[in-house]
């Protein structure tokens, strides 16, 4: 990832945060024949395991990801946080001397790290039932595993393949208009805070 100095985001802490509030990732791994596969799977995060944290998950069975990529493979996640696009015209400097052209602001945490495949029930219940807990925290009324016949959830345990991935490194970019005006800026942030684009918005507002 090209990563100029200006955005680049090297506090972990931050690149957790961005994890946990956008945990939807994009697995990238190495099938037989070197192509590349994406797999799109949320993930929990365990920001104390390690030096650098560790990612738990679980796939359906029948995705092949697990016989494709055994446990010791290097991997790599994607997270992608906020974006928005980023006129010109929102730049005060640009009425003043049209130098100024459109451009995307994002934020973006690679993860590189190694697999593990986990096929035991006793991990995918627990996997399952964090990742849940953690989705289900707006709802008036959480749904919890034991809302389910025993069965079904047993039944429903023997469709999926847990994976952990112990982080390795973690490349972090924050593309936030740091090398623009702050009034340029933020003016941005105001125009998207006005379109209901708050994350964005905020993330402008405080991009170091």
């Amino acid at each position: 990832m090209y990563v100029p100095a200006h955005f680049a985001e090297h506090r972990q802490d931050e690149l957790h945060r961005i994890i946990r509030e956008h945990p939807l990732g994009i697995l990238v791994s190495l099938d037989a024949d070197g192509l590349a596969n994406a797999n799109h799977i949320p993930f929990e995060l365990e920001p104390s395991a390690g030096d650098h944290g560790q990612l738990k998950a679980h796939i359906a069975r029948a995705n092949d990801l697990w016989r494709q990529c055994p446990t010791g493979s290097p991997v790599l996640v994607i997270f992608r946080g906020v974006d928005a696009y980023i006129s010109p015209s929102w730049y005060p400097s640009k009425h003043e001397t049209h130098r100024q052209v459109p451009t995307w602001n994002y934020e973006v945490v690679h993860v590189r790290g190694t697999i593990v495949i986990r096929d035991d029930e006793r991990f995918l219940r627990g996997q399952a039932a964090r990742l849940t807990r953690r989705q289900e925290q707006p709802e008036p009324t959480p749904w919890r595993m034991g809302d389910a016949p025993t069965d079904y959830i047993e039944t429903m345990l023997k469709q999926i393949v847990g994976i952990e991935i112990q982080i390795t490194s973690l490349t972090g970019k924050r593309k936030l208009s740091q090398n623009k005006e702050d009034r340029d800026r933020l003016n941005a942030a105001d125009t998207l805070q006005h379109r209901g684009l708050h994350q964005m918005a905020d993330a402008m507002r405080r991009p170091g």
